[in-house]
């Protein structure tokens, strides 16, 4: 059974906006959400900067007693999912709550729980560690809420894989409806990190851009200049549906997901394969299980989150992998604009994609000031927004451990 899976709805929570159209104005005006930490104070830390979601407010989402006993990453997946619902106009009154589910991917899960607690814990002592923290702090506490929120009672789990976790999500939900478990799933990533502790780890193995007098120049995928990732936080969220499904209830259909394929480097555990073995492995699988050619691909959306050696290893792997035809691609990174959302990228990433085929606009690679003799040969959409006609575009996420996925989407036909 190879049923097909399309896209009705966006929900996102990100630096750059916290509605899908808010995101998709700010990407395309090359605006950046990186800005001074405001979270806490940052004085001793060496790295000050991040995307955070400015002027997020839970009381707009949750009454206060629900608020008080959610973490920060899992409230951002609620809100995400409750605007990716409404987006998609599913009135799960009328489903078969038992043929929807939802898998949420993460790459901490609730750090900040853990922080406030063992602050607590040291201050105050045990007595007072709250009854809260473990089902504030487990990962699996975003689908488990948003299930909870949308009474909806089939497949929910968490995938953590660090910053591939949203777009492995999104391929086990894509999976679930291809081969007729569910017909409908909430599914994407989530992740906040932005706190004492994981920065202080993150600057302290050099992964972090410390550009902190210049925080909307710091993430420049592929610029000879970067120096880093800038770490960020948010919820990208889709709702995915069986074609035949969405099309009886007229769902607005943003595109549809063709195949994926993953692959481990089993080389690093914090490092890519020198040669991008495993990226080039799971983009090539990738086009062979969504049945296309190299030549059909238009766009990539590219894991390059600003790291020296990252971005030049992903940008080889693309090269070898499509020939000839590297030239025609169009391959942006719009981590330049949001930062680095760990395990959310791949899912505000996705959603990106989703809106990149309906409007056949590609948000730009900013902040690409100084050409790198070491990633070159590709069209990053240096700085402008590009029009481009576009029926397929693929998304990579990478992550710690080794993981590697490709996603390939194609625009939406009968």
């Amino acid at each position: 059974m190879n049923r097909r899976v399309v896209i009705t709805g966006l929900g996102a929570i990100t630096p750059l906006g916290q509605h899908k159209t808010e995101l998709w104005s700010s990407l395309c005006n090359g605006k950046s959400g990186i800005s001074d930490v405001t979270a806490f104070d940052t004085s001793k830390h060496d790295v000050r900067i991040a995307g955070e979601v400015k002027d997020f407010k839970p009381s707009k989402w949750f009454d206060v007693k629900q608020e008080r006993r959610l973490d920060r990453f899992t409230q951002f997946a609620v809100a995400a999912a409750i605007l990716a619902v409404e987006d998609s106009g599913i009135d799960f009154n009328k489903t078969d709550r038992t043929r929807a589910g939802t898998i949420i991917g993460t790459g901490i899960g609730g750090i900040l729980e853990i922080e406030a607690q063992h602050k607590i814990l040291l201050s105050k002592g045990p007595s007072r560690v709250s009854p809260f923290m473990i089902p504030k702090l487990m990962a699996n506490a975003a689908p488990g809420q948003i299930a909870i929120q949308f009474d909806i009672r089939s497949t929910n789990f968490s995938i953590i894989t660090a910053c591939a976790s949203g777009s492995h999500a999104i391929a086990e939900a894509f999976r679930s409806i291809r081969y007729g478990e569910n017909d409908v799933m909430i599914t994407g990533g989530t992740e906040s990190t932005i706190t004492p502790l994981c920065m202080s780890a993150f600057q302290n193995m050099k992964a972090l851009s410390r550009k902190n007098d210049a925080p909307q120049k710091a993430s420049r995928p592929f610029d000879k200049e970067r120096d880093g990732f800038v770490i960020s936080e948010g919820s990208g969220i889709i709702v995915l549906e069986e074609l035949e499904f969405a099309k009886k209830r007229k769902a607005h259909i943003y595109a549809e997901i063709l195949g994926y394929s993953m692959s481990d480097d089993a080389y690093h555990i914090a490092a890519p394969h020198p040669k991008g073995n495993g990226a080039y492995k799971a983009m090539e699988d990738a086009l062979k299980v969504s049945n296309l050619n190299r030549e059909q691909i238009s766009y990539i959306n590219a894991h390059a989150t600003s790291t020296p050696m990252g971005d030049e290893i992903e940008v080889n792997a693309i090269k070898r992998l499509f020939g000839s035809h590297a030239k025609n691609l169009s391959v942006s990174s719009t981590k330049s604009m949001l930062g680095h959302q760990l395990g959310a990228a791949g899912g505000t990433e996705t959603l990106i994609c989703a809106l990149i085929l309906e409007n056949d606009t590609i948000p730009p690679t900013i902040n690409y000031e100084h050409p790198d003799p070491a990633c070159y040969g590709l069209d990053f959409v240096p700085n402008e927004t590009k029009q481009k006609k576009i029926e397929y575009v693929m998304s990579n996420s990478f992550g710690f451990g080794g993981h590697n996925i490709s996603i390939v989407l194609g625009k939406f036909s009968n």
